[in-house]
């Protein structure tokens, strides 16, 4: 028989560690016992060893490192322009700006047309409703000085008008197209005042009511009863577009009294923008 491996059967049996006998003799330790005792040794030792590393973990612990601050600039707040009433290249007085201006800023007119009466200058302005000047014209005005209409002036007939009660009041009204007891159509600035504005009326040739609109000076345009004259063509191409089948706001400027007391919030807006003209007398 030829020589070859010899099979799993014809090996000897390896010895069995469990069959093992004990070692005899006195103090002889079990290889058991032996094994044991290093497996527990080396299971202190990591638990010594964890121990140390959690100590000194906060020791070994890397600093954070903080950004270097950023420099922030500082941003003055954005300046913003006021809106104003744009007058173009149209002399008018500082109270008539300072109304304009207002109206414009806080929107007061509600995107409506605009006009401004200056009686101490009998002069009326007519603006756009983005503020900007359509045109201005001279206009005649009340014969009598003074702010505020009498009470029922309105239902008098005309004849009955005293001369001292020929006024043409101060403040803010709804002007509206519509006719006056003649048919003529007008603008109403105080209905019930029967104050409105209309072409100017050659009715009476000692009046010289043209006269007075194309004069330079003042004093001769206090004619009518209380209601504004101005000039035809002014009427029909500036200020009937302008009211044509629609209300606009009409601002007439005292001659009496401040400008603070019949327009405070304008006043005021002047004063804090620093643009405040000296009152009226």
């Amino acid at each position: 028989m030829r020589r070859g491996v010899p099979s799993i059967q014809s090996m000897p049996p390896l010895p069995d560690l469990q069959q093992r006998p004990a070692v005899e003799g006195p103090g002889a330790v079990p290889a058991i016992t032996r094994h044991s005792e290093i497996l527990d040794g080396i299971k202190q030792g990591v638990l010594w060893g964890a121990a140390i590393a959690v100590l000194m973990l906060p020791i070994f612990r890397a600093k954070p490192v903080s950004a270097p601050p950023v420099a922030v600039q500082a941003t003055a707040p954005a300046q913003t322009t006021p809106r104003v009433a744009d007058f173009g290249d149209e002399p008018a007085s500082n109270e008539a700006r300072e109304v304009a201006n207002w109206v414009v800023a806080s929107g007061d007119h509600h995107k409506l047309f605009f006009v401004i009466l200056d009686k101490i200058n009998t002069k009326v302005f007519v603006f756009e409703p983005s503020g900007k000047l359509r045109s201005a014209t001279p206009v005649l005005i009340g014969a009598a000085r003074g702010d505020d209409s009498v009470d029922g002036i309105g239902g008098r007939p005309i004849a009955q008008v005293q001369p001292q009660e020929r006024t043409t009041p101060a403040g803010r009204f709804m002007g509206e197209p519509g006719r006056n007891a003649t048919g003529e159509d007008v603008v109403w600035v105080d209905y019930d005042a029967a104050v409105s504005m209309h072409r100017v009326r050659t009715l009476e040739p000692k009046e010289r009511r043209l006269e007075r609109l194309a004069s330079p000076t003042t004093e001769d345009n206090r004619i009518s009863y209380g209601c504004i004259n101005m000039p035809v063509a002014f009427f029909e191409n500036v200020l009937k577009p302008a009211f044509n089948a629609s209300y606009g706001v009409v601002y007439v400027l005292p001659e009496v009294k401040s400008l603070a007391e019949v327009f405070p919030a304008a006043h005021e807006l002047a004063v804090k923008q620093g643009t405040a003209g000296p009152a009226a007398s």
